[in-house]
């Protein structure tokens, strides 16, 4: 049974999220559909491509991954599908893959052609490319090679031979915080020297854990987590809350002998 994943910023109290599911099942009836988040911010293409950048690992080859965030974002907006790693994904054309993905091949990224062309609902226009690709039928019929690949640059570590500043990508449900800073990045530049982590003013962290429990309950704990990025807590607290931390706010990291 091939797997439809599904993550928008359509929230879970309106209906749009039972209007894509019946679409889709309503299309191709024997799809398995998996909830990756509806809870996605509004508009916000940076935190639901770190959802389905991490998320898309676990799931198998012929996974299809439909990304409904952002979707109206200009007045003619472009929905388009591709294969990238034996799996397939469809969505707006309005930045969010190439947050995703550092490359694409933009000569096999198409251009959804609405099957009515009256039809002006999304959800619908992503549930015929879903059935598209689930009946095996080449994405070449799907509709053209998308004009203009819409790309978006992702936010990157600053980074000095003394000194790494990062930025909070993400605040759990828990509310830990997640930094763009990955431990192959952050072990070249410190280069096994001693480091500060300041995340206020005072108090830096001054060494990586494993995990939440190798400091006491309400103390700040530092590892990287296993999607690979820096991770910021309290242990059995909500760091973002006690630290007065949000999305957007950066770190530093200072390198000494």
């Amino acid at each position: 049974m091939q797997i439809v994943s599904l993550t928008t910023d359509y929230g879970s109290k309106d209906f749009y999220v039972a209007e894509l599911k019946a679409s889709i099942l309503t299309n191709k009836n024997d799809f398995s559909i998996i909830d990756i988040s509806h809870e996605i911010d509004r508009f916000d293409i940076v935190q639901a491509a770190f959802y389905v950048q991490n998320a898309m690992t676990s799931f198998p080859e012929g996974s299809i991954h439909i990304v409904a965030v952002n979707c109206n974002y200009k007045r003619k907006s472009e929905y388009i599908c591709f294969e990238k790693n034996n799996s397939y994904f469809i969505g707006p054309n309005n930045g969010i893959f190439s947050l995703i993905f550092d490359h694409l091949d933009e000569s096999n990224i198409y251009q959804i052609v609405a099957p009515n062309p009256e039809q002006i609902s999304v959800n619908a226009i992503f549930s015929h490319a879903a059935a598209y690709i689930g009946h095996g039928l080449p994405l070449s019929e799907i509709g053209n090679i998308v004009s203009v690949f819409s790309k978006k640059l992702v936010i990157q570590p600053v980074v000095t031979s003394q000194q790494i500043r990062a930025t909070i990508i993400h605040i759990d449900h828990f509310e830990n915080i997640v930094v763009n800073l990955k431990k192959e990045l952050f072990d070249k530049v410190r280069n096994n020297r001693n480091f500060e982590l300041y995340y206020k003013p005072n108090d830096p962290i001054t060494f990586l854990s494993r995990d939440y429990g190798d400091v006491s309950i309400g103390d700040a704990v530092a590892f990287f987590n296993s999607a690979g990025y820096l991770e910021i807590a309290l242990n059995m607290d909500k760091a973002s809350s006690m630290l007065n931390l949000m999305k957007n706010e950066m770190i530093q990291i200072n390198f000494y002998d």
